[in-house]
């Protein structure tokens, strides 16, 4: 079984963490979420919270992909955690080269901790390369749209979250 892990702190998911779960999921049988933990970045969301808005969305695209989804939080190493679920592929989303400059350093590092365990960065749709889950919860804290970042319960419960 090929399974992959796409990590992330998600909070909140967004519609760039969906892409990038959309085209990762058909080069894998299994794709695990890996939520990361990470109380150092002070989540708006909790970590449950997270996991649920996670499995509610990518339940449509596992369907759709006839590709196993899963959430997993962690609060370890990242290699550590492709080893704890069997992964041989992390897959990271890039938007921009300052993405790549801090995803080539991890990569190298990671390399060194396992080389059996491959990285693969895929680009965010031109649409979603300026999203980033720091910006929708900053406008939406400022009382802006963020509908378009993100997916309707998404948003929701980020209106919540704000009230």
């Amino acid at each position: 079984m090929r399974i992959g892990l796409y990590p992330g702190t998600f909070d909140p998911i967004t519609l760039g963490h969906i892409d990038i779960i959309r085209r990762a999921s058909p080069m894998v049988d299994r794709l695990v979420i890996g939520v990361a933990i990470n109380r150092d970045k002070g989540p708006l969301f909790s970590l449950d919270d997270r996991v649920q808005m996670i499995e509610a969305e990518c339940a449509k695209l596992s369907d759709q992909t006839n590709t196993e989804i899963v959430a997993h939080p962690f609060d370890n190493l990242l290699i550590d955690c492709a080893r704890d679920v069997g992964a041989r592929i992390i897959f990271r989303g890039l938007r921009a080269v300052a993405d790549f400059e801090y995803e080539y350093q991890m990569v190298g590092m990671n390399r060194q901790l396992d080389d059996t365990i491959e990285t693969v960065f895929l680009m965010a749709e031109t649409k979603h390369q300026a999203i980033a889950s720091k910006l929708v919860k900053e406008i939406a804290r400022l009382g802006g749209d963020v509908s378009k970042f993100v997916t309707p319960l998404v948003n929701e419960k980020i209106q919540q979250a704000y009230e």
